[in-house]
């Protein structure tokens, strides 16, 4: 028997978790959010348990010497990759540090600490004034103080186009052993522990938990005891910031790992959901889903949700627990919901925690965003984080009207099509009500919302038409409460014409368990609309409708068209070039680092889940952004990661950066869309800026002969180099710069990009063979208005060896568009490593 409770025990429920479970009250009292407080992250000098480790490491010292004498031993530091023992004392140490810090600076006074980072970054999160973030500051022993920031969201067919069965499955054993012994950590809004995708009973082999990883699984009313298992091997949900913030809603947003907004079990199904789950939706099956990596581990720290998306207080919790647990990739479909402020983009706490990830040996993936087209429009920044923009792929669900004038009108619609060639008669919503009465002025009626006011006898056996309006985008009204009006008025279909003020919004195939479509043009609805009302027959006097002569039929569209030109680059993906600070400078790096799929995505979806109305009680949902390219490039990473279980971050990313496709299926090169609206008539071919290095080549990544290697240390000089960072560095890492004029194209990346070319520069990059001996030829193509010479052109490089290779780049005319060319590494083997060559502003004469 269920327990109901009245919202006023919700709310008090939710304020207790926030200050007994979530954080810590102290300072004698709570009062969150009065007088001015707010959230902030606050890191301190003291390096934090990873980085202690690794000096540890490095000097050989047996202890470490802590404040007031206190000097807890290496035998509880935190365990290398390797699985040495677990670290808890200096942990603890920090954590007292944090405690005795705050109880001296704002003794008496109220503040409710809400975490204590310890693993990744030495820090807390805190609910203060404005008055005591400043008096922390001007503390010795505090590097940094940040106000919190909000944070947003940003398959059964893209295994086969991206090559996996016939590829790199056969190469790992297939989908039974591909990514097996790899945790792939999601941070998102949770997951649903019931659907089969993450099932560990499919087969009968041992499938073990990786002995590496130390994470464990929360247990809540909503997700019970038993809810992970060998595949779903750790869960946890941040929600601190949130809840005493006052926005979290507990019914709604559940504080657990439980997700009741799909897109977390979504993501976390492309990585490394399951093989051969059937996908059946709206009572249709659409074909048999798989995870990139189906063989891999998930792990999910939920930080995201329903009600607000999310803060960087509680992302930042996330990623510091996802690495401590020893996660071995870690995936963000996730963006700030603005630029960081202050001196660059990289200083901010979720890419300086990213960062010490990196430094941990993770690899992290992100979604680039979704505010493309626009130049500049890249959400993520750092060349630590590798960034994916969003693809479609050669699938789509083709759909159309047929008018009785014979017009043929293409639609979108997951939908059967209507009985043999007969013709239906159409009927609007709007003139079907009870008793003729007068056109309405709701609109839920004309959007077939109410059924109550229709005629049941006028509809039967009609197509019933319903205007499709911005009240659909906003979750007012919805395709399923039209088609329950419909099926209870015994139509024989229903077709949905858009309202014109909804502009420039891209529909997705929309399930229908009866014929159904909607148009997607608002220049089709128009045809449409003038052929339904010159069809109607009217009264001379009264002007009543005494007939209704339009007529149609509809095509379905349940079965899938594989002959869609891709990939090509989306249009709401963000692009480069990389925005280096708030002025929107360029940086000397690119992004994104490659596109992958990321339309019309089919993957598992929550039974609780509430992002998208239409797929409600599905248990798959076809859903688009970058949040669904970036969890299959994560789960390609586990698929190089097991391979090649010693790469770097950096070394994984190489091997998927150069070894991508750079052009589409028909052999032309990839396109780019260029606007919201008509996006197919306004698409260009792709630039580095639109698709990075290209579109992800999943086989060839697990064979990529050179690799490009950078390491945490190239990243700090890097971070060294900007003008006016050494105090922020400093803050940071806890670490001095030295003198450092390296910019973003002299890290050793898979591309080159110089923002600004000032007459003449010289670049490196070091190549790292991770084949065979292998000859290779250097050949490259030239940025317009640029001159470029190359040592060597030839080299032979045994296997394990590194080669120097010198770019010295002159600057021919001056210009402020951006140009682009690429270098191509071509082994005598078979083996190629192509990168792309970006040059944005180019001065012959200094001034």
């Amino acid at each position: 028997m269920g327990v109901v409770r009245r919202e006023g025990q919700r709310a008090a429920a939710a304020f207790l978790y926030a200050v007994v479970v979530l954080g810590a009250v102290v300072g004698g009292g709570v009062r969150a959010f009065e007088d001015g407080t707010a959230v902030y992250i606050v890191t301190m000098k003291q390096a934090p348990v990873f980085h202690k480790r690794l000096d540890l490491q490095r000097f050989g010292s047996s202890r470490v010497a802590g404040a007031s004498g206190d000097t807890p031993s290496t035998s509880v530091l935190r365990k290398p990759r390797n699985g040495s023992p677990k670290p808890m004392n200096y942990g603890s140490y920090l954590v007292r540090l944090q405690n005795s810090l705050l109880k001296r600076t704002l003794r008496g006074e109220h503040y409710i600490k809400l975490y204590s980072y310890r693993y990744l970054i030495n820090g807390f999160a805190i609910v203060i004034t404005p008055q005591q973030a400043e008096k922390l500051s001007r503390r010795k022993e505090v590097a940094n103080v940040m106000l919190d920031y909000s944070i947003r969201t940003a398959t059964t067919h893209t295994p086969e186009f991206l090559g996996l069965p016939q590829g790199a499955w056969v190469q790992e054993g297939g989908p039974q052993c591909a990514g097996q012994g790899v945790v792939v950590g999601l941070i998102d809004t949770g997951i649903d522990p019931t659907h089969p995708s993450f099932a560990d009973d499919l087969s009968t082999d041992s499938y073990p938990v990786p002995a590496h990883y130390s994470g464990i699984c929360e247990v809540t009313n909503d997700f019970p005891s038993g809810s992970c298992n060998r595949k779903l091997v750790g869960a946890r949900h941040f929600a601190a910031s949130a809840i005493t913030r006052g926005v979290f809603n507990v019914s709604q947003d559940l504080a657990s790992p439980s997700d009741s907004d799909g897109h977390g079990t979504h993501t976390a199904s492309i990585a490394a959901g399951n093989h051969g789950i059937p996908a059946v939706v709206a009572g249709h099956h659409y074909g048999d889903a798989s995870g990139m990596a189906p063989r891999a581990h998930i792990a999910v720290y939920k930080a995201l949700y329903k009600s607000f998306g999310g803060f960087a207080a509680d992302v930042v919790a996330a990623i510091d627990q996802a690495a401590e647990d020893n996660v071995d990739i870690i995936s963000l479909s996730i963006t700030p919901n603005r630029r960081p402020p202050g001196l660059a983009t990289f200083f901010n706490p979720i890419d300086m925690a990213l960062l010490s990830a990196v430094k941990a040996g993770i690899f992290v993936v992100q979604a680039a965003g979704n505010t493309g087209p626009s130049p500049k429009s890249m959400s993520s920044y750092s060349p630590w984080i590798f960034t994916v923009g969003a693809s479609a792929h050669d699938r789509v669900y083709n759909n159309y009207v047929v008018l009785g004038n014979n017009l043929t009108i293409p639609g979108v619609g997951l939908a059967p099509g209507t009985d043999g060639d007969d013709m239906y008669t159409l009927i609007a919503a709007p003139h079907a009500l009870k008793n003729y009465t007068a056109t309405p002025t709701e609109m839920s009626l004309g959007e077939c919302q109410d059924s109550s006011h229709l005629d049941e006898d006028l509809i039967r056996g009609k197509i019933l038409v319903c205007s499709y309006s911005i009240r659909f985008v906003l979750g007012l009204s919805s395709v399923k409460q039209a088609l329950d009006t419909a099926k209870n008025a015994s139509a024989a279909g229903v077709i949905f014409y858009l309202d014109p003020f909804v502009l420039g919004f891209q529909l997705n195939p929309t399930p229908m368990r009866m014929p159904g479509l909607i148009i997607p043009s608002s220049d089709d609805s128009k045809v449409f609309l003038t052929y339904y009302n010159d069809s109607l027959v009217r009264d001379d006097t009264s002007g009543r409708i005494v007939s209704f002569g339009g007529v149609a039929k509809i095509l379905g569209g349940l079965k899938p068209d594989y002959r869609n030109s891709a990939p090509k680059v989306m249009f709401y993906s963000a692009r480069g070039p990389d925005p280096e600070d708030n002025s929107l400078s360029n940086a000397d790096i690119l992004k994104p680092n490659l596109v992958a799929p990321g339309s019309s995505i089919w993957g598992a979806w929550s039974s609780l889940g509430l992002d998208s109305a239409e797929f409600a009680g599905e248990s798959f949902a076809m859903i688009s952004g970058t949040s669904m390219a970036a969890p299959h490039v994560a789960g390609l990473a586990a698929l190089v990661k097991q391979k090649f279980p010693s790469f770097s971050s950096a070394a994984i990313g190489s091997a998927l950066s150069t070894t991508t496709t750079l052009s589409d299926k028909q052999g032309n090169p990839i396109m780019a869309q260029r606007t919201y609206s008509k996006p197919d008539s306004t698409q260009t071919p792709a630039t580095p800026f639109d698709m990075g290095n290209g579109f992800v080549n999943a086989t060839a990544a697990l064979d990529p002969g050179l690799i490009f290697d950078c390491s945490y240390d190239d990243f700090f000089s890097f971070l060294c180099g900007i003008n006016g960072s050494s105090p922020v560095v400093m803050n940071y890492t806890g670490n001095n710069c030295g003198a450092s004029t390296m910019t973003g194209a002299d890290l050793n990346l898979p591309s080159i990009t110089i923002a600004v070319l000032n007459q003449s520069r010289t670049i490196t990059r070091t190549v790292t063979n991770v084949a065979a001996d292998e000859s290779y030829t250097v050949s490259y193509s030239t940025p317009y208005g640029v001159a470029v010479s190359v040592a060597p052109t030839q080299f032979f490089i045994p296997s394990g060896q590194r080669q120097l290779v010198t770019f010295v780049v002159n600057a021919t005319m001056n210009s402020s568009s951006a140009s682009f060319g690429n270098v191509g590494f071509y082994g005598d083997k078979g083996h190629r490593a192509i990168i792309p060559f970006s040059v944005i502003s180019k001065v012959v004469y200094s001034s």
